[in-house]
């Protein structure tokens, strides 16, 4: 955006980024050249009249700075906060929920964690583990609330019931 922009300022919640080395460098060559403006902090509220926007307010690690703008491009990362879940008495490891990887069960048992959130020795924060985690869970929380039933797994290539379900024809 800068090259056609009359300028831009950059917002991130922290002055660390997880972004490709070569862009995070680009990046700060163009605030260097002042050519872009980069804030720590996080968009608290934003101000316009007559549906136009005017200005967004960021609060930072030095208070609060209000920064025209006439539009906003919000890209959104995940920020986990555990919230009330940090009272549930579940064990932690640096904020994150240490499960077993048989069932994905927490140290409380019947509480089951997956993704991003969980942590174990190897993770790999990515959507495919996510979702080997989810099956293993949803196996043994079947388990739990129905122990001793027979867990009937049927695939969408091949099963005509869920092909149906789905609306699709087999």
């Amino acid at each position: 955006l800068q090259p056609i922009a009359n300028s831009v300022t950059l917002v991130h919640r922290r002055p660390e980024f997880r972004a490709a080395p070569d862009s995070v460098n680009k990046m700060y060559a163009l605030q260097e050249m002042k050519k872009l403006d980069f804030q720590v902090g996080q968009v608290i509220s934003v101000a316009g009249e007559g549906g136009q926007l005017r200005s967004a307010t960021i609060k930072g690690p030095d208070g609060e700075v209000e920064v025209a703008c006439s539009r906003m491009l919000p890209f959104f990362g995940l920020t986990m906060k555990l919230g009330p879940i940090a009272e549930w008495g579940l064990n932690l490891h640096e904020n994150l929920i240490p499960v077993d990887t048989e069932k994905f069960e927490t140290s409380v048992p019947g509480i089951f964690a997956i993704g991003d959130i969980n942590w174990y020795p190897g993770k790999l924060k990515l959507i495919l583990s996510g979702f080997h985690e989810a099956a293993l869970m949803a196996q043994a929380a079947k388990h739990r609330v129905a122990p001793g039933e027979r867990i009937v797994f049927q695939y969408t290539t091949s099963s005509t019931k869920l092909q149906k379900k789905l609306g699709v024809n087999g």
